[in-house]
């Protein structure tokens, strides 16, 4: 009596789980089960009803789309995958030598596209995935179309609900290795956000959606095309728990649009294009034996590249002499049990020491001055237009005192790149660079520098303001090697400067033996406890 509180909501409920989606309700038990499920958001029950699901994968929680990398740093057990993007393949020349290879996942909704786009990439061998929906690229609605979202009378799952003239637009930049800002659809109030997420290019691109193979002009970007066949019973119920739970959707509304639209879609758009997908992968994210012949084919096709971490440290580095005084200063900045003060007074020491190596590498000219004696002294002078200093907020700005005490004239740039905590998407924050920046050498300041996803995020921003590869240089004081081996595999020309590198990041990427959470211990505040030396919520890398 209690469960059952409108009469008519429920006999819906029922007709279409036992019905019209084939589901193989049996008793009065497990109708009674489903919808106690429905209603209550208990998944006991459901459980009996449901194939088994790997509950090591994090439920997909949102509220609007998102263009996502899941998480930014991928760890599997052999090896970790950056997916804050990068441009796709780069030869040794520090050319792109190819495009990003593009997967397009297609399905019902609710099918599991995104699980089985998140199996590819822990199995992919590449170290740059960019996974984007498509759920993005709704169009925006007029005044007329809100009121019909808002009572569920509007029809998402059409063709025509989609833009795919900004879609194709912004797939053949990224595979182009541009960057793209992408849409955030927000399915709350049915429209697009005032932010727009900058992504930057991938060796890999995944792209899901309903709708991904209802193009042509698209289809024509997708290198291989995959179908997510799963049974529509299954599709159904977690689309009512999705939209119920995550969406702040009714049960009423959400069985009319099933009912008025999603089914209907389905069969008339979705299915049909099966018939155009290179494999078809049944029961979704569980079927391994379909992913492992998906990564089988991903690799023939584009002979794609693995992370060049066990090789020598690459000739772009350059590390300062470990002289007693500058041993002695790691000594003391190394030492938890340091004070603040002390920790502040030796770093901005090993920092001017660090500028000053770094200008050892700028172009520099022969000229020739007069002394007071009247004596001409044959000298050197910057051979340049201008030097750019950009620090990575927020430790890479406690390098700019040091930088500007060097350098009279230093134009100054700033860059924060932060990860979102709720879809684990590394973000741009916050963009300020000098004008023209085309010929200027530019000085790129992070204290630490772990995996290098943050700064090689830095270094594609760099390039995309028409900053030259070869004249970058990336100056921290603490790095990595995992993060010198992938900055260099990424930008060959880029030159790497730092006081010290140590061989190994743990589990949780924290540089070992280290210097701790650089930016807290030098401004004074605590450490989040999942803290990472890659510090991209610190944030830097």
């Amino acid at each position: 009596r209690t469960i059952i509180m409108n009469q008519n909501i429920f006999n819906q409920c029922l007709c279409i789980v036992s019905g019209l989606a084939c589901f193989s309700v049996n008793t009065v038990k497990q109708k009674y089960d489903i919808f106690e499920y429905l209603v209550g958001g208990g998944e006991g029950s459901l459980d009996r009803l449901l194939p088994s699901i790997n509950t090591s994968l994090s439920p997909r929680k949102r509220t609007t789309s998102q263009c996502k990398s899941e998480p930014p740093l991928l760890r599997t057990s052999k090896r970790t995958i950056y997916t804050a993007g990068r441009p796709p393949w780069y030869n040794e020349h520090g050319t792109q030598s190819k495009e990003a290879f593009v997967i397009g996942l297609c399905g019902g909704s609710a099918s599991g596209k995104t699980t089985v786009a998140r199996k590819i990439i822990e199995a992919l061998d590449v170290p740059w995935v960019v996974l984007l929906s498509m759920d993005s690229f709704y169009k925006v609605l007029t005044a007329e179309q809100q009121l019909q979202a808002a009572n569920n009378d509007y029809n998402f799952d059409h063709p025509d609900a989609f833009d795919f003239s900004l879609l194709v637009h912004t797939l053949r930049k990224l595979k182009q290795g541009k960057s793209v800002k992408i849409p955030v659809y927000d399915f709350t109030t049915h429209g697009r956000q005032k932010e727009w997420k900058t992504v930057y290019g991938a060796s890999v691109i995944i792209f899901e959606g309903i709708m991904l193979f209802a193009d042509k002009e698209l289809l024509k970007l997708l290198d291989m095309k995959i179908f997510v066949d799963t049974d529509s019973d299954i599709r159904l119920v977690r689309r009512l728990r999705r939209d119920i739970t995550e969406r702040g959707r009714d049960i009423e509304g959400v069985i009319k649009q099933y009912n008025k639209f999603v089914k209907p879609a389905f069969e008339q758009y979705i299915e049909p294009t099966m018939r155009l997908a290179d494999i078809v992968v049944p029961r979704g994210g569980g079927n391994m034996v379909a992913i492992d012949l998906i990564v089988q084919h991903v690799h023939s096709q584009a002979a794609l590249a693995s992370a060049h971490q066990a090789q020598p440290l690459p000739q772009t580095l350059s590390v300062l002499e470990s002289t007693p005084q500058v041993r002695g200063m790691h000594t003391i900045i190394r030492n938890k049990e340091t004070s603040r003060d002390e920790f502040i007074f030796y770093s901005k020491r090993l920092m001017r020491l660090l500028i000053e190596r770094a200008l050892s590498f700028l172009p520099s000219q022969v000229h020739i001055v007069q002394t007071p004696q009247g004596e001409d002294y044959e000298g050197r002078t910057f051979h340049g237009k201008r030097i750019t200093g950009v620090s990575i907020l927020r430790a890479g700005e406690t390098m700019e005192p040091a930088l500007r005490a060097v350098c009279k004239d230093v134009r100054i740039g700033k860059i924060l790149i932060q990860t979102n905590q709720d879809t684990g998407e590394p973000e741009l924050h916050y963009l300020r660079l000098p004008k023209d920046i085309s010929e200027d050498h530019v000085i790129l300041t992070d204290c630490t520098v772990s995996t290098g996803a943050a700064a090689m995020m830095a270094i594609r921003v760099l390039l995309y303001h028409d900053a030259q590869e070869d004249k970058i240089l990336l100056v921290s004081l603490l790095m990595a090697e995992m993060g010198v081996h992938s900055v260099a595999y990424a930008f060959p020309q880029v030159k790497i400067i730092t006081t010290a590198v140590d061989k190994k990041v743990n589990d949780l990427f924290h540089i070992i033996p280290g210097i701790g959470n650089f930016g807290d211990r030098y401004f004074g505040t605590d450490a989040p406890p999942d803290w990472s030396d890659d510090d991209m919520d610190e944030p830097s890398c």
